[in-house]
C-alpha cells in the first residue's frame, strides 16, 4: 500500500518545503484540496509549481471541483501539468457539496452531476486528440489516454460515475462505513465491463509534531468541516500508536493508497509522520 500526504493550505508558502520533504521521506502522492471561496491556492498552480521542485512523486487534486471550471481550458491545464510533471499527475474530482463555491462562480449547484459527467466526456475526448467543438486541442498528455482520474464522493450517482469515467475511487469515508461504498463502486465497474479492479485510495485527517501544531490542525479541521453541523467531524489523528494502527487496518481494508491529510502549518511533521510510517 502506497501512503502519501495532502498538504495543508493555510500557508501556501511553505507547501515547496512539504512536496520536498515529502519526496525525501519516500511518500507516495503529495495532494490539494479545491475550495473556491477558501483561502487556500487554487490546487492545478499549486501543483504545477511542485512539479518543477520535485522528480519522483505523484501530484494530486484531491479533489478538484470540476464543474467551477471551464471544461476545454481545464483539459488544456490538466495535460499541461501531466506533460511538464513527466506523467506525474492524478486527477481526482468531485462535484463539491457548498452552495458558496458554485454560487461564486457561477456553476447551478442542482447540475453539478450533469456538468461533470460531460466533462469527463470532454477531456478524455481532447486528451485523445479528438476534436472538440470542431477544434483540436493540445498539448497532449505524457501519458497515453491521459492522467488517470479519480473521484470522490458518496452517493449512489458518484459510485456509478466512477465506473463510466474514472481509473478508481476517491474514498473519504472512515473505515467503519466505507465497506458498502467499496462494494458498490466495485460492482458497477464489473457491470460496466471494465477489466480488473478500481483503483482504491482512501484518506485520513492527521496532525504530528508539537502540541500547537496538533491544535493548530484541530482548529482548521472544525472550521473546514462546520457546514456539516456535525462536531468532532474529520478529528485529526495525532498519537503515532493509533496511526500505526489505522495505517495498518487501512491496509487490511485493501486500500492501494492511504493518503494522510495534513492540516496543521509545520511542514516539520513529515519527518514525525515519516517514522510512524516506517
Amino acid at each position: 500500500m502506497d501512503i502519501g500526504l495532502g498538504l495543508p493550505v493555510g500557508a501556501p508558502e511553505q507547501l515547496l518545503d512539504w512536496a520536498r520533504a515529502a519526496e525525501a521521506h519516500g511518500f507516495s502522492t503529495v495532494a490539494l484540496l479545491d475550495r473556491l471561496t477558501y483561502h487556500n491556492p487554487e490546487p492545478l498552480t499549486a501543483l504545477a509549481v511542485l512539479a518543477g521542485a520535485t522528480r519522483r512523486v505523484r501530484l494530486q487534486t484531491e479533489v478538484l471541483l470540476a464543474p467551477l471550471r471551464e471544461t476545454a481550458l481545464l483539459a488544456k491545464q490538466v495535460a499541461t501539468l501531466d506533460r511538464m510533471s513527466g506523467g506525474r499527475f492524478v486527477l481526482g474530482v468531485g462535484i463539491g457539496g457548498r452552495d458558496d463555491d458554485h454560487r461564486a462562480a457561477g456553476t447551478p449547484i442542482n447540475q453539478r452531476g450533469r456538468l461533470l459527467d460531460a466533462q469527463l466526456a470532454a477531456v478524455r475526448q481532447i486528451w485523445d486528440g479528438q476534436p472538440y467543438r470542431d477544434t483540436v486541442i493540445g498539448p497532449r498528455p505524457s501519458t497515453p489516454g491521459g492522467p488517470p482520474i479519480l473521484i470522490g464522493g458518496f452517493a449512489p450517482a458518484a459510485l456509478r460515475r466512477i465506473a463510466r469515467h474514472a481509473d478508481g475511487f476517491l474514498c473519504a469515508a472512515a473505515l467503519s462505513w466505507a465497506g458498502p461504498l467499496v462494494d458498490q463502486v466495485r460492482e458497477q465497474w464489473a457491470a460496466a465491463g471494465r477489466p480488473g479492479r478500481p483503483r482504491l485510495v482512501t484518506q485520513v485527517n492527521v496532525a504530528a509534531g508539537s502540541a500547537a501544531t496538533i491544535e493548530q490542525a484541530r482548529r482548521a479541521v472544525a472550521g473546514y468541516y462546520a457546514f456539516t453541523g456535525r462536531p468532532g467531524w474529520g478529528e485529526p489523528i495525532s498519537d503515532p500508536a493509533e496511526l500505526a494502527d489505522t495505517i495498518a487496518a487501512h491496509r487490511e481494508f485493501g486500500a492501494d493508497e492511504l493518503m494522510l491529510y495534513c492540516w496543521g502549518d509545520d511542514p516539520g511533521q513529515v519527518e514525525h509522520l515519516a517514522a510512524v510510517v516506517g
